[in-house]
């Protein structure tokens, strides 16, 4: 079966706007495509991402036969992400992503719902008069400092942790440089510091927050080693901040160039809207897997070696799945959509993520009834991520 081939330049200015005209054509193309820009095979479609994503036969670690060495000017990057369990398959991701877990507990998180109501009534009486960005004023500042808080390490230092996590992401996107790549490595250099301080002082004096528990946590006799604690708090701040910028900028667009407001955010009704705003217009488009066995999916057989792209956010508006999938609902009924992966990589920050855009939203529209765009929403060259360069509003 011959193979579509479909090129389309992710830095492209249409493309990086508005990537969903592509992602119909890839399509119609049928359930698999080579994307020639990356020379990657994708699939478009729900059924065969969930698929790929849920198939033990395909991971996230490189098959040992294609891992080549790691350029030395790279190499303090690549060892952090040697205990990222992002990266990881069993038995190793097993262990770091159940010790995780026994810190990262579902109590512990819905026990920040009055915080981040409080948080996001602080941030927006800070709002000035006029014209402002929202996105620097409240969607980069609510995550950044609700897992400042969470890792126990000073808000203050928020603008640092935005910063070095702004650039260690670069590292996953198209229009990576060397530029790029040693802005990274230097963010990742001054992370790794920090947090390290960070984690001895909590050995010696333990206190309530996240790395105290990652500290504590304990499976089987195992624990995690500072380098795999670093490397953890690394992932949670980047994985779980990142994208949930992203998603509230994103959101909140499309609330406000649909003229939705407080109407579709009461208690009733506000999980069924952020559940829309993660499924319209998500943060994270591709995501990949390596073929680690002979494996068939929808009808094409992959051998080890193989990788695949999964493109998520096409995924999401699968029609198969979805009436009318291109239009932003808050009405839609309640069902999974595939924003937060799947399988054993499945996010474990979606619980934090869905707790703040369902606490924050409520209290920003509720707050402000006459928010309003002051002029229109352009995405930033970002992809595979998607979310906007600036959100300029006006309060009233």
């Amino acid at each position: 079966m011959t193979l579509p081939v479909l090129t389309q330049p992710p830095t492209d200015p249409g493309f990086v706007q508005n990537p969903y005209p592509f992602y119909e054509r890839a399509r119609a193309a049928g359930p698999f495509f080579e994307w020639a820009d990356y020379g990657l095979i994708c699939t478009p479609s729900a059924a065969t991402v969930s698929a790929v994503l849920k198939d033990r036969r395909l991971g996230r670690e490189v098959p040992a036969e294609l891992q080549s060495p790691v350029p030395a000017h790279l190499a303090p990057f690549y060892a952090v992400e040697a205990h990222s369990m992002l990266e990881l398959e069993p038995p190793r991701h097993t262990r770091l992503r159940s010790l995780v877990l026994r810190a990262f507990t579902s109590r512990r998180i819905a026990a920040l719902a009055p915080e981040i109501a409080a948080l996001s009534h602080a941030l927006i009486d800070t709002f000035p008069a006029g014209e402002f960005d929202l996105l620097t004023r409240f969607a980069q500042r609510l995550p950044v400092i609700i897992i400042a808080r969470m890792l126990g390490v000073p808000e203050d230092r928020a603008d640092d942790l935005l910063a070095w996590s702004n650039a260690m992401v670069g590292m996953y996107q198209a229009r990576r440089t060397r530029a790029t790549e040693d802005a990274a490595v230097a963010a990742t250099e001054a992370f790794v510091a920090f947090l390290r301080d960070h984690v001895e002082d909590r050995r010696k004096t333990p206190g309530d927050d996240l790395i105290t528990h990652l500290i504590a946590a304990e499976s089987e006799g195992e624990k995690l080693s500072t380098d795999e604690l670093i490397t953890t708090c690394i992932l949670l701040l980047n994985a779980g901040h990142e994208a949930t910028v992203h998603t509230l900028g994103n959101g909140i667009k499309a609330l406000l160039e649909q003229g939705y407001g407080a109407e579709v955010l009461p208690p009733d009704r506000v999980e069924a809207t952020v559940e829309e705003v993660f499924r319209h217009d998500p943060a994270l488009h591709l995501f990949t897997r390596w073929v680690y066995e002979d494996v068939e999916f929808s009808g094409r057989t992959f051998r080890r070696g193989d990788r695949i792209g999964c493109l998520l956010a096409a995924a999401n508006r699968d029609p198969q799945l979805w009436d009318d999938p291109a239009r932003f609902d808050p009405r839609r009924p309640v069902r999974p959509n595939l924003t937060f992966g799947g399988g054993l990589h499945f996010c474990v920050g979606a619980p934090l993520a869905r707790l703040e855009l369902q606490t924050a939203l409520p209290i920003l529209f509720d707050r402000l009834p006459g928010l309003t765009l002051t002029e229109p929403p352009r995405y930033a060259d970002l992809y595979h991520f998607h979310g906007l360069e600036r959100l300029m509003v006006r309060a009233a």
